[in-house]
């Protein structure tokens, strides 16, 4: 049994709950929350036996191998790095840090302490990314990669009453990108790697973060395109396009469905049908990765985390949007926040 203790009681830590409880070597062992009340609350409903209302004595605890972490972005570095400097393992969720800075500190931290690091990014780990992995030859050479990601937020009507949540915060290093375009990204360099060029644009909202944007990805003979909001939704799916086929993907933040077209013959689905808790497969990544010892997931790995969030850097650059922790010079250990 992993005896996880997780950061965060909100709606993602019950999803990540929902499936990590589908594998019989989760253990929830400790909650942590600023607010007592709300810790043993939750503790209580899933039944976790440790309630902390202290980082550090949470980090401290013997009780505790692993660490869930799902605050928000500007906190996941602080957060990562004092977990790690106290010999725990790190699942930390997207995005993975506020900056490339940060996720580097994170990785230095990692290896120096002989933990493992993971970005808890699904759909790289899901079945059907496998499925997609495995007949991407089928469609010969890749010529585009185009993935859409636009949800109307439940937040944004609070925003246009001029009433700011997390979601749109700069100081929590928020925004569409940090929050949904990175699922277009993450599986596009997990497949793809290194683009040479990337060109941006976004439409900002009043409080400083990205409300909806697009990039092109140049590569040397293809090109990926990708287009996320936050404030108008979508339908669009994600399409590989070969020159003997192309594979469309359903939602890529849940890769729900993968379809097959060849140029010329009958379409195929290569679904596998997603279960219920399907966070379930980080979680199972997460933990076979620790009992055979290794540090890094090959999928969700240093390497793609970093250059993602370089690829995120950069569209910030592009865009002008700047968070609070990008003027810092290192990752510091968090105060009692979170």
């Amino acid at each position: 049994m992993i005896r996880f203790g997780i950061v965060g009681t909100n709606t993602i830590t019950e999803k990540f709950l929902k499936g990590a409880f589908l594998d019989p070597r989760f253990s929830l062992s400790a909650v942590y929350s600023r607010q007592e009340e709300r810790a043993r609350a939750f503790a209580a409903r899933y039944g976790a036996p440790h309630v902390f209302t202290s980082l550090h004595a949470m980090a401290a605890s013997p009780h505790v191998d692993a660490v869930y972490i799902a605050s928000p972005n500007a906190l996941h570095a602080p957060q990562s790095v004092l977990f790690m400097r106290r010999g725990k393992h790190v699942l930390c969720e997207k995005a993975f840090a506020s900056n490339a800075r940060e996720v580097r500190e994170m990785i230095d931290c990692a290896r120096t302490h002989g933990v493992l690091l993971m970005e808890a990014m699904k759909p790289t780990l899901q079945p059907n990314f496998r499925v997609v992995c495995e007949n991407l030859p089928r469609i010969g050479k890749i010529r585009r990669y185009f993935s859409s990601y636009c949800s109307y937020s439940s937040r944004y009507d609070h925003l246009k009453a001029g009433i700011v949540e997390n979601a749109f915060k700069p100081e929590l290093s928020n925004g569409a990108l940090m929050d949904i375009g990175v699922y277009c990204i993450f599986p596009m360099v997990v497949l793809f790697g290194t683009p040479r060029q990337v060109i941006a644009s976004s439409y900002p909202l009043y409080t400083g973060v990205d409300g909806q944007g697009a990039a092109i990805f140049r590569y040397d003979d293809m090109d990926g395109l990708i287009s996320y909001a936050k404030t108008a939704p979508s339908s669009l799916p994600t399409e590989i396009l070969g020159e003997e086929g192309s594979i469309l993907i359903e939602r890529i933040g849940l890769m729900q469905s993968v379809k097959l077209i060849p140029r010329n013959g009958t379409p195929e689905d290569l679904t596998i049908p997603p279960i219920e808790g399907d966070m379930y497969f980080e979680v199972k990544e997460f933990i076979d990765l620790l009992e055979r010892g290794e540090r890094e997931s090959k999928v969700n790995s240093h390497r793609n985390s970093l250059l993602v969030m370089e690829l995120m850097d950069e569209i910030r650059r592009q865009i002008g949007l700047v968070y609070p922790a990008d003027t810092l010079t290192c990752v510091e250990e968090p105060a009692e926040v979170g």
